[in-house]
């Protein structure tokens, strides 16, 4: 009977589910300034409802492109009459998402688990499944785990924070988050990994534990709770919130352009049908807000990491100036310090750099405005992979990606233990 249930829901979510046939990624590379600007226009091009997975950088940067069926031939003529060059990363969406399903519909027919034990790390879930995840951890651990919830998204969903505290009052704290755009399924779950495995390792672990004897460690793995309950149900490529906007038919803000640093700046939109747009004004998502409003209120975080997905890079500030940060030169050794730490598991390159000398311009981003806030120690990761699968990573890469990235953060929250007063 259970089975029959599981199934009707299944068959129920994807029949109501967008569908990506026939839908490509393009790879695409200019072999200088004039036609990175070509690309650059095709952003522009409304009609041809483009979604960048990688956006336009510099010349020795490749675009990234989902490309619907109906837009393809004339992209690819576009492009061909510019000589630029492309090549297919992703033949056709939908068949990867298939796939996922079929893996997801496998994994949903198992018994669910007792305990975080029993919990399956190496596929994906629900947000039911998650939040049922953190409460387990807490009953589990009383001395170690709780939750705090620090607001509510706009669809009333929680944002339960997990606090890991060994005791004591005003400590200070490191930050860790994942989830803020919906559709990098990898950072979600390896969050959920990082949570179990800070509980199993914490009493074996001698800098970890040093760490929490002194300073407590917040995780909010749920970050845009909206976003990614709707990629389960509706849209598998959904990036932003689920807010309406008055006078748009467009929903949704993009979290991490919705930050009081640099707002409303290049490499943000103010087009509500856009995927990088930017709200009507700063902290105008709960979601961002709740956020704001922890950090200020705690008052002594010593670092904040907010993970994302793809591209395998590891960025400092600033992303909305080329001014360099004050603290630019113990970013960048502290961030190639524990890619190279990241890199000896099982040799996954990543870059490292400020955004926008290693990625691009961005202006309302997390990390540039907790920097400013006195948190010197702000990082945004972006996990695997290269864009191969981009979003769509397969789930057996979830603990590889999750066992790498924990080995960068353990040597961040080292830095900023062995750094803090």
């Amino acid at each position: 009977m259970r089975g029959l249930l599981i199934f009707a829901v299944l068959f129920v979510a994807v029949l109501g589910k967008e569908t990506f046939k026939g839908h490509q990624v393009l790879r695409i590379t200019a072999k200088d300034e004039a036609q990175l600007a070509l690309i650059k226009d095709l952003e522009d091009m409304i009609h041809f409802e483009l979604d960048f997975w990688r956006g336009v950088t510099d010349v020795a940067s490749p675009v990234d492109v989902r490309v619907p069926f109906h837009s393809l031939q004339s992209v690819k003529v576009y492009l061909e009459t510019k000589a630029i060059q492309y090549t297919t990363m992703i033949e056709d969406l939908q068949t990867l998402l298939d796939m996922e399903q079929e893996e997801m519909e496998a994994a949903a027919r198992a018994a669910g688990p007792r305990s975080t034990d029993s919990f399956d790390y190496s596929n994906y879930h629900t947000i039911n499944e998650i939040y049922n995840f953190q409460d387990m951890l807490v009953r589990e651990n009383p001395n170690l785990v709780s939750k705090i919830v620090i607001g509510q998204s706009y669809e009333g969903r929680p944002l339960s924070v997990l606090k890991f505290s060994t005791g004591g009052t005003n400590r200070p704290g490191l930050w860790i988050d994942t989830g803020i755009h919906s559709r990098e399924w990898v950072t979600q779950a390896s969050g959920t990994w990082f949570a179990k495995k800070i509980v199993t390792t914490y009493r074996s672990d001698r800098t970890l534990k040093a760490i929490l004897n002194k300073m407590d460690i917040f995780l909010l793995i749920m970050t845009n709770p909206d976003g990614f309950a709707y990629t389960r149900t509706s849209d598998r490529m959904w990036r932003k919130t689920r807010k309406p906007n008055p006078g748009s038919s467009c929903v949704g803000v993009d979290p991490n352009r919705n930050w009081d640093a640099g707002f409303g700046g290049p490499g943000s939109s103010n087009d509500p049908c856009s995927q990088t747009y930017r709200g009507p004004c700063a902290n105008s998502e709960s979601e961002v807000r709740a956020i704001v409003d922890f950090v200020r209120s705690h008052g002594n975080l010593k670092s904040f990491v907010s993970i994302h997905s793809y591209s395998q890079m590891l960025l400092y500030p600033y992303g909305y100036t080329s001014t360099p940060a004050k603290d630019r030169a113990e970013l960048h050794s502290l961030a190639k310090r524990a890619i190279k730490a990241l890199d000896s598991l099982y040799g996954t390159r990543y870059r490292y750099g400020s955004i926008i000398n290693t990625i691009y311009q961005a202006s309302g981003g997390t990390i540039d405005w907790t920097y400013n806030q006195g948190i010197k120690y702000s990082y945004t990761f972006e996990l695997r992979d290269t864009g191969s699968y981009g979003f769509l990573l397969p789930a057996n890469q979830i603990i590889p990606t999750a066992q790498e990235t924990w080995l960068a953060l353990m040597a961040i929250m080292k830095h900023a233990y062995k750094t803090s007063d």
